[in-house]
Order: C-alpha cells, then sequence, then structure tokens
C-alpha cells in the first residue's frame, strides 16, 4: 500500500487503447469493474460451486452522488461527476446513499468498503417491509478485502439497497473533496453476489441520495466508528517482507474448517483444587484482576448487606457498627490462590464493585458510603480520588446511591460510574475526577426505551472503545460508545432469566463477553450460570456451572488474559476458578465450537476476521424472541434483593 494505494480490474467490448495503457479513462464503452484491491488486502477465494456459472462475478457499487452534510449549513458545489464536500474539522459527517432494487433475486457473498484517509466505518443495508437488515459492516482503515456478508441474505425486487459512510475532519485544517487522490475523499460499498445466469446483471450502480427520512432509521450501529488497534495497523504498515505481511495476514484470517478439526472443543470446567488452601473471606462483591493477572477480590469482611442495612431513601442505618476492620481487598495468586497482598482496613462499610486501571490503582465503590474511591496498591490504604459524599445519598453530580461499579478507559484514563440501586444511570469522570457527562439506557428505538433498573457491573472493551452495562433486573446487556453515551447494541437472552447480575470481556475471537445471571424476584429464574457470548452474533457459545454445587449469588466475574475465569459468589463467600483443557497463547482456543455452530462455517474465501460487524440472523420468518433487539416490558417495579 505504500506504492499502490488502490488497484482497480475493469471489463469492457472496447477499451480506450490496446496499445497504449498509460492513457486515462479504462474502456470507450461502459465499463464494468470486476475486482478491486486496496491497503494490502488478502486474496480473495470464490465460494464453491460459483466458479463454473457462465458470466463474471459481478458487484453492486453503492457511493454517493450527493452527500448530505451535517451540520446542514455547510454548502455543496458541483463538478462533473465529483461533488465537492467540505469536512469541517473536528466533526464527523455521514454520506448516506439508497436506491431501489428492481431487478431478479441476487444473493451477496462478500463485500467492501473504500474510502480514504478520513472514513471511520461504513455499513450496507438491505432494507424489506422497513425492516433494515445488515449485508456488512466494516472499517476501511483495515487492508479492503472482500470481506464474508452476512449469512443466507438475498435482495429481492423492491428492496432497498442504503450504505452511510462515516468521516471525521479531526485533524484536517483545510476543505476535503470528493476526488480521486488520496488527499480526497471516497464513499463505496460495494457486493459480490451471485444470480441465475439467464438474468445475470456483471454489474449494477446505485448513486442516488439516501433521503433524511430514511436514515433516521439506520441501526446505531452504522454510526459508530470501528477501532482498529494500533499495534495492528503498525504491523501491517511496517512490514518488511511480502512474507511478514502474509504471516501477519493470517494471524488475523479465521482458521479453516479442515485447520479446524485439530483442536479440542471448548468447554470451561470448575478447578475444585484451588485455592490450595481456603481463603478466608466475607460476602464477596467483587473481583478485578491486575496488570500481572493476579486476582483481585473486594469482599465485606464481618459485614453483610440485610434487609435493615438502608432506609426507604437509601441510607445506610448501621453506622454505629463502624467501618470493616479486616482487610478487604487481598491480591491472591491465580495459580495457587495463596494471598499475595492485602489492603483496605478500616476503610469501607458495603463494599460493591472494584477495578484496576493501567497503574494498579484499585478504583472501589462502597454503597453504604455512597462513595467512589482511587486508592494506591502500594498498601497505604490512603485514598488519591473520593468522588461523592460520605453517607449521603443523591443524584446530581456530586453525589451517588449506592455506586455499583467502576471502569476506566485504559487510553484516556477516563472513569466510569454505574449509579447505581437508586439512580439509573452512568457517570463519566476525567482521571481526576471532574464530573464529564452521564446517559441512561439505550434504544434503538426511543419510544420503547427501558430505563436501568440498577446498572449492576461495568466493563470496557478497550478494542471496540465501548462500555458495557449489566442491566441486572431487565436482565439485559447493553452497550454503549464510551466516549459519548451513544447506544451501540443489547444483548437479552432467555437463559438470562431476567437477571444479569455482572460482565466481563476478552478482546479474542471477535470479542467474548462473559457473564453471570442471579436469583430473579419476579419468578422468571433460570438456572443459575455463568455465559460465554459472542459479541458480534450475541450468541451463547458456552455455559458453565460449578461441578458439585450450585451458584449462590454469583456476584463478579473477571477473565485472564489465557482464559481462566473466576466469579465471586456473594451468598458462600468464595471466589470459583473455571478454566478449559483447552488452551492457545494469547486467549481462548473455541476449537471445532466455531466449525459446528450457526454463522461459522469455513467454507469459501480467504478473508479477514469481521469482529466489528454486528451480523445478525437473516430469516424473515424469525420470531424467536431472545434475538430481538427489545423483548416485552419487564414487570412492574418492586423490592429488589441487596447484594
Amino acid at each position: 500500500m505504500d506504492t499502490a494505494h488502490h488497484m482497480l480490474l475493469y471489463g469492457c467490448r472496447t477499451p480506450v487503447s490496446t496499445t497504449n495503457y498509460c492513457v486515462k479513462g479504462t474502456c470507450e464503452d461502459e465499463a464494468s469493474i470486476m475486482y478491486a484491491w486496496a491497503r494490502n488486502a488478502p486474496p480473495t477465494r470464490l465460494p464453491p460451486g460459483t466458479q463454473s456459472l457462465s458470466f463474471f462475478f459481478p458487484l453492486i457499487s453503492l457511493s454517493p452522488f450527493h452527500l448530505s452534510l451535517s451540520p446542514p449549513n455547510h454548502s455543496l458545489s458541483s463538478s462533473g461527476l465529483f461533488i465537492c464536500v467540505f469536512l469541517i474539522p473536528s466533526t464527523v459527517t455521514n454520506a448516506d446513499v439508497a436506491c431501489t432494487y428492481n431487478s431478479y433475486p441476487i444473493y451477496p457473498f462478500a463485500f467492501r468498503t473504500h474510502t480514504h484517509k478520513l472514513g471511520q466505518v461504513v455499513s450496507g443495508y438491505r432494507i424489506r417491509d422497513g425492516k433494515w437488515t445488515l449485508i456488512g459492516r466494516q472499517t476501511p482503515q483495515l487492508p479492503q478485502a472482500f470481506y464474508p456478508a452476512t449469512k443466507g441474505i438475498n435482495v429481492k425486487y423492491g428492496d432497498t439497497l442504503a450504505a452511510r459512510c462515516v468521516f471525521t475532519g479531526e485533524g484536517r485544517t483545510t476543505k476535503t473533496y470528493i476526488g480521486g487522490t488520496s488527499d480526497d475523499e471516497m464513499c463505496n460499498f460495494y457486493m459480490m453476489y451471485y444470480m441465475e445466469s439467464r438474468h445475470a446483471a456483471p454489474f449494477q450502480e446505485c448513486m442516488e441520495d439516501g433521503s433524511k427520512e430514511l436514515f433516521q432509521n439506520i441501526p446505531p450501529e452504522a454510526n459508530v466508528p470501528i477501532t482498529v488497534p494500533p499495534e495492528m495497523m503498525m504491523r501491517l504498515n511496517c512490514a518488511s517482507s511480502l512474507k511478514e505481511h502474509q504471516d501477519d495476514m493470517a494471524l488475523l484470517q479465521p482458521k479453516r474448517e479442515e485447520e479446524e478439526v485439530l483442536d479440542q472443543e471448548y468447554h470451561l470446567e470448575e478447578v475444585t483444587d484451588w485455592p490450595e488452601s481456603p481463603l478466608q473471606l466475607g460476602q464477596v462483591s467483587g473481583l478485578a484482576l491486575d496488570s500481572d493477572d493476579n486476582l483481585v477480590i473486594f469482599h465485606r469482611g464481618d459485614h453483610q448487606w440485610g434487609v435493615n442495612s438502608f432506609d426507604n431513601s437509601g441510607k445506610y442505618q448501621q453506622q454505629s457498627l463502624g467501618p470493616i476492620q479486616q482487610s478487604t481487598i487481598l491480591v491472591v495468586d491465580p495459580v495457587k490462590g495463596s494471598v499475595l497482598k492485602a489492603s483496605g482496613r478500616n476503610m469501607f462499610y458495603l463494599p460493591h464493585g472494584i477495578t484496576t486501571d493501567k497503574d494498579n490503582n484499585y478504583w472501589v465503590t462502597d454503597v453504604a458510603l455512597h462513595q467512589v474511591f482511587k486508592l494506591s496498591s502500594d498498601g497505604r490504604d490512603k485514598p488519591l480520588v473520593v468522588l461523592g459524599e460520605a453517607f449521603e445519598p443523591g443524584s446530581d453530580k456530586e453525589h451517588f446511591c449506592k455506586p455499583t461499579d467502576v471502569a476506566v478507559d485504559p487510553v484516556t484514563r477516563n472513569v466510569y460510574v454505574s449509579d447505581g440501586y437508586c439512580n439509573a444511570r452512568i457517570l463519566k469522570f476525567s482521571p481526576e475526577g471532574k464530573y464529564l457527562s452521564h446517559w441512561g439506557a439505550g434504544s434503538s428505538d426511543r419510544r420503547r426505551r427501558v430505563q436501568f433498573r440498577i446498572p449492576h457491573s461495568l466493563v470496557f472493551l478497550p478494542d471496540r472503545r465501548e462500555l458495557c452495562v449489566a442491566d441486572r433486573e431487565n436482565g439485559r446487556i447493553q452497550c454503549f460508545v464510551a466516549e459519548s453515551g451513544e447506544f451501540v447494541k443489547e444483548i437479552k437472552k432467555q437463559e438470562f432469566g431476567g437477571e444479569v447480575f455482572a460482565i466481563s470481556y476478552a478482546p479474542v475471537h471477535g470479542g467474548l463477553i462473559y457473564a453471570v445471571n442471579g436469583e430473579s424476584a419476579y419468578g422468571r429464574s433460570a438456572p443459575l450460570k455463568g455465559f460465554v457470548i459472542n459479541y458480534s452474533t450475541k450468541e451463547i457459545l458456552d455455559d458453565f456451572s460449578p461441578e458439585n454445587a450450585q451458584f449462590g449469588m454469583p456476584h463478579d466475574i473477571v477473565v485472564t488474559k489465557d482464559g481462566r475465569v473466576f466469579v465471586g459468589d456473594a451468598a458462600t463467600d468464595s471466589v470459583l476458578k473455571f478454566s478449559s483443557d483447552s488452551k492457545a497463547a494469547g486467549g481462548l482456543n473455541l476449537g471445532n465450537f466455531f466449525a459446528t455452530h450457526k454463522g461459522y462455517t469455513r467454507q469459501g474465501f480467504d478473508r479477514l476476521s469481521t469482529e466489528g460487524s454486528d451480523q445478525e440472523k437473516d430469516d424473515d420468518n424469525d420470531t424467536d424472541s431472545e434475538n430481538e433487539e427489545y423483548s416485552a416490558p419487564p414487570p412492574p417495579v418492586g423490592p429488589s434483593s441487596s447484594s
């Protein structure tokens, strides 16, 4: 890509020249793009059986002829086929295109996105009967290969094809125009498809400006940038040889089916001989990991959360007990279970959530104190930052009401607090503790938005720059753009039984969410388990529970870099460890599970991971409520169990 940014292969009957190839233009007649390459893309292999069709594999190119700008007071000017677009520095601009499809059915099997430097994400959809179905979504800053389209999708006469490109002008001080140079911008969404040969259409284009009314209903994911990890781009862009580059690309590509059968099937099981010696714990409310993957336990010592702990206004009623005298924070060896460090004496009344930042500082919440603390891990027990007022619940910017958890952005170091048992919000603070913003529950349909009912656990997704929330009493997981609080997606499963107590995340295999459910006060309880969930497809890949007993109240969960899972149980005053015999360096090896479950066949062409895509099922008759974005409203709010 340092030599050639992109190359296009055209097909036509009459080329501009048959002798001089350094001429402007390609075809005297209509040119059809047969294939495109850009940004160090790997090779593409076509699906089995389609090679024998008697026509070239056609593409549909969706690119805007007019681009609508936001804010609307910035002008457009026309210059032939290129429309001048002014991208204002530090703002986001969308380019929308949509057309009605008026031909025979096509079956997309691959898609490719293309912009230049300012493109953040490009998404393509089929709209049928008002329902938007994702064809493909990817960042154009990755090698611009043809990625697999949503499995089983088709486009029929009367459907609408729509695409959106999201650009940012951050860092630019001059106008940016639509054009062909690397300093200009483009917006393209290509689809490879097949169709019956007697109806073959080699190339189709859509260049109609999408209406604002239509794009008001575009799924929120289309507006969410896909972050490319810097280390990935550095390796791809700095490969010193073709072999090195191919090796790096191979690491990004999923295994083929014939390779996966060599792997063992993945399943988490309890490690029954951990810890080697019993840990002296009270109610275990929070778990975290430090930079060495040591387990950090936050527990309540001899204090317990009971029915008399708070009055109706949320004020703590047992101050006379004094703070917990035992060490409430224990750093534990994840292999043997021995205590490495202990701290947190005479500080807390009812510990709840804990996380660590990149400097191994502890960020903790205390529901009795209604406060959030930043503590050094050196054991000196002197708060570095304190948020909230001791024993004073509230709902303004300076007060919390039983805050539940904390998450820290490892890049910006901004701090996120879930608040909590009385309030229904997520608050964002600077590293120094300055209030920045807050938001509530999200929805792709504001008319159906259901507010949080105890946002109980937080996890930051570093590879996606998102924050996910375990919305306990609603039995769902909601994810947001961490910077803005913009809603991204919701995961709600019948297996949760109406309760999700805690979540964790591993940035492997496209993103895995780990969750534990809990007892429901509304009679909808499911068996208490831990779950491994594919972030993109929302599919439950594995569930697990103790070998010879049951969870009492699984209250928090963490996963180590090598895939070992720890669950803190507040009812049994214990921490349980789970592991799989199948391990792979750098994360879990899900083995042939991926080869045998829906959406993961390896037939077809080589491609990069599509971990940025929310690939939903495409079944027009699907009525499975667990995969609907929003299920029926929850029952009326009633007394909830304490934890």
